[in-house]
């Protein structure tokens, strides 16, 4: 497959799951519930009807929900010849519960990346593929919340690219931490991490990256939502001008059935009004999130 028509095959496969399964959602769906007071124990109804409760579950990164997300960002416009990088994250989130008081939140990504290699133009075909870096995330989070929703706990880098131009090649270590509030049809909250090496292959450049990613959801009916989740990075070892990846941009969602399995379908698009020099300017994100509430 060419690399560069991963986007419009994502954008194909978002489509068709959301119209094959508009007519099995209008058979099964049930009136929605009342929200609930905690995160962590979406309503039985609701793990049968995809009602409100689930759908505000599926938008909290440290809800008591397994869920399997598979987000492919296509980034467009990288020079020489404007070519695309693709990046499908695969990165299912699992609660473990501790005791009566508090869970941890384990969200291991797994990046799949196509990496287009310098060339002179026209050769977009030019890249590796393989595995990224993985980063598995540990969040403690308390199981009765108020208004205010949060976890903490450190963040994990794993030198586990599978070419030198699709990861770092070093260990990295540094806290993680999420907050978010869910007012009436609102998700707003932000989740923020810092990674530092202390361990890898001498002869690569040593790594402090920052990431930070706030998300704004307004649920609408029928289950969808609108909404903005940008990723803002800086690399605070670039010393050319080329730190900071400032998108902006958002999208459309919906929380429905596939059949029997629940799912979040995401589709969004980014402008970078901050990046490197040659660095992509513009992406789009498509994604599939296979929800499994706990009933009862």
């Amino acid at each position: 497959m060419r690399l560069a028509n991963l986007g419009k095959f994502g954008i194909c496969v978002w489509c068709f799951l959301l119209f094959s399964s508009t007519w099995s959602l209008g058979q099964n769906s049930a009136a929605a519930p009342s929200d609930q007071a905690s995160n962590n124990k979406p309503a039985a109804a609701d793990a049968e009807g995809g009602g409100d409760a689930l759908r505000k579950a599926a938008q909290n990164p440290i809800a008591s929900l397994i869920s399997v997300p598979f987000q492919n960002n296509a980034n467009f416009g990288i020079e020489p010849g404007s070519r695309v990088q693709d990046v499908l994250n695969i990165q299912p989130v699992i609660p473990v519960s501790l005791g009566k008081d508090w869970n941890l939140i384990v969200r291991w990504i797994t990046p799949i990346v196509w990496q287009p290699l310098p060339a002179e133009a026209p050769a977009p075909e030019v890249g590796v593929y393989g595995f990224g870096d993985m980063q598995p995330s540990f969040f403690l989070s308390p199981k009765k919340v108020g208004k205010l929703i949060w976890g903490v706990g450190p963040v994990v880098q794993l030198p586990t690219a599978t070419d030198d131009y699709l990861g770092q090649g070093k260990v990295g270590l540094g806290p993680t931490v999420v907050v978010l509030t869910q007012p009436a049809n609102w998700t707003i909250g932000a989740l923020a991490n810092n990674v530092w090496s202390v361990a890898g292959s001498g002869g690569r450049p040593a790594v402090n990256q920052f990431l930070l990613q706030y998300f704004i959801n307004y649920n609408l009916k029928k289950g969808w939502y609108l909404g903005t989740q940008p990723i803002l990075t800086a690399n605070w070892e670039a010393t050319d001008g080329g730190r900071w990846v400032v998108p902006f941009g958002g999208g459309i969602g919906r929380v429905m059935r596939l059949g029997m399995q629940p799912v979040n379908l995401q589709l969004g698009f980014y402008g970078n009004a901050v990046h490197p020099v040659n660095a992509s300017p513009w992406s789009m994100r498509v994604q599939i999130v296979l929800l499994f509430p706990r009933k009862g």
